[in-house]
């Protein structure tokens, strides 16, 4: 109880301000003077003694003062059973979203809501009724019920991760401290496919930066490394266009696989009632905009008046690194999901770039521009199952040169590969790539439990010329691991056309 005296106590100092305009709730008054019967309760709650003649010019810290020194006995228990459960000796009700609260303006002051309403309240004459109109969706009435009853009590109440959103909502717009302290507690523990679209719009709209952080980190890991039907169907489109466009994306295969993940759930949000497996989903989605496009003539998925509002998600596809191998570019060519419009260009510039790095036996990028990086490396990534050394390649097409990936539990080597060619732009010719690598292990809960990662860096590869390009610490992977790379191999600042 002392930790309850003591937060009540402080309130008077810090909560008693000039009230401030709320942009979500509004609160009409109802006046009434009704009579009461004193009881043996009537000492731990505002009296109407106090709202006498013989303190109409006591200031509010006097009026705490008061009700605390009379009410120093009683247990924070107590106070939630038979003050705020069965409403003993409620002096103010509160009427919100079709139901009415017995409350006591002693407890209400800890909110930084009442406690500007409550100021004028003590000061002029009692208020017994307070209609709170509530505008926020996102508040119900269990979720007020909660952040009502927390302020009886020392102890935190039991919520679970999916009501948090909700009281959090509430406690927000109370501007109970505490409460949404411990929702921010329980969300950063709890981010998992059932919370973290919630959690992230919740964080977002009431400035939880931490918590937006963490939930962005979690999906940018596991939307395509751990995909699932209900997490793609709660992504909205302002989430996924931000995931899409960042270099952090954890991709699995390749950047024609970012493709696919949008073109699936592009077809969750426009069919929200599908139900089905990851495993049934990709050909449902095809078979989908297969018919969709049998009757559309002359323009693209994205040009349809049902694919507008998707285009700004798909623009942050990185298409120079799709349209570098037959197999994808006949996939973008077959849905006439993407406007020509968009295509045509890029066609031209990976044209002209590839006529240059044949023609001039250029080097390739010379200088790490971070913000450019941002939105223009090719990203992949692949599993490893199991301990073991593994080699495979990422086709880059004739833009880059191939480049041969090792793994082993001690190192990850690149190395220059062979490849056929007509001549002068590949055999003894250094080239330079921009690269990062990055390792991921998870636990059962899709959690990450290791991360390693280079950072961009600059290698120059002489023809076959192999390095190590990341050290390991055999003792602390785990199995099964992720790794994933960004890779540029031509330079964004055009100075090779000179």
């Amino acid at each position: 109880m002392g930790l309850l005296v003591s937060r009540v106590l402080r309130c008077r100092d810090s909560s008693l301000l000039e009230p401030q305009p709320e942009a979500i709730a509004g609160a009409s008054y109802i006046p009434g003077s009704r009579k009461r019967k004193r009881n043996s309760l009537e000492e731990l709650a505002t009296s109407s003694n106090v709202h006498g003649p013989q303190n109409q010019g006591m200031y509010p810290h006097q009026v705490l003062n008061y009700i605390y020194w009379k009410r120093v006995k009683i247990s924070s228990n107590d106070a939630y059973q038979n003050l705020f459960l069965d409403g003993h000796d409620s002096d103010i009700k509160i009427h919100a979203l079709g139901k009415t609260w017995c409350l006591h303006k002693v407890f209400l002051c800890q909110s930084g809501y009442f406690a500007n309403i409550l100021k004028g309240t003590w000061r002029e004459s009692h208020h017994g009724v307070i209609n709170l109109i509530i505008k926020n969706e996102d508040i119900d009435t269990r979720s007020l019920h909660f952040v009502f009853g927390a302020l009886y009590t020392d102890a935190d109440l039991s919520i679970t991760p999916l009501e948090v959103p909700q009281v959090l909502a509430a406690a927000c717009l109370l501007r109970v401290d505490r409460v949404i302290q411990q929702c921010e507690g329980i969300m950063k523990e709890t981010i998992n496919r059932n919370t973290v679209c919630s959690y992230y719009l919740a964080a977002e709209t009431y400035r939880l930066k931490a918590v937006k952080t963490r939930c962005f980190e979690w999906l940018l890991c596991n939307l395509m490394v751990h995909p699932s039907v209900a997490l793609y169907k709660e992504v909205d489109l302002k989430l996924m266009y931000v995931l899409a466009l960042s270099s952090d994306l954890l991709v699995m295969q390749k950047e024609i696989d970012v493709y696919t993940t949008l073109k699936i759930w592009m077809f969750l949000y426009l069919n929200p009632c599908w139900n089905g497996t990851m495993k049934q989903l990709l050909q449902h989605a095809n078979n989908w905009l297969s018919t969709h496009m049998a009757y559309v003539d002359n323009i693209s998925f994205l040009e349809s008046e049902e694919g507008l509002i998707f285009q700004p998600v798909f623009k942050k596809l990185r298409f120079q690194h799709i349209i570098c191998d037959l197999t994808s570019t006949t996939i973008l060519e077959q849905d006439r999901l993407i406007p020509m419009a968009w295509l045509s260009p890029i066609y031209k510039q990976q044209w002209l770039t590839l006529l240059r790095t044949q023609e001039y036996g250029v080097i390739g990028p010379q200088v790490i521009n971070e913000q450019e990086l941002e939105e223009c490396t090719m990203r992949c990534g692949t599993m490893i199952p199991k301990d073991g050394r593994y080699t495979w390649k990422w086709s880059v097409g004739r833009l880059g040169f191939p480049l041969r990936v090792t793994f082993t539990r001690q190192c990850v080597i690149l190395r220059q590969r062979c490849q056929r060619c007509d001549g002068s732009a590949c055999h003894n010719h250094i080239r330079n790539v921009i690269f990062r690598i990055t390792l991921v292990c998870f636990d059962s809960n899709k959690r990450v439990t290791f991360r390693k990662t280079t950072g961009y860096k600059i290698l120059t590869f002489e023809y076959k010329e192999e390095q190590i390009v990341m050290k390991l610490d055999s003792d602390v992977l785990t199995f099964p691991m992720c790794i994933f790379c960004n890779f540029l191999f031509v330079n964004l600042g055009n100075a090779e056309n000179k």
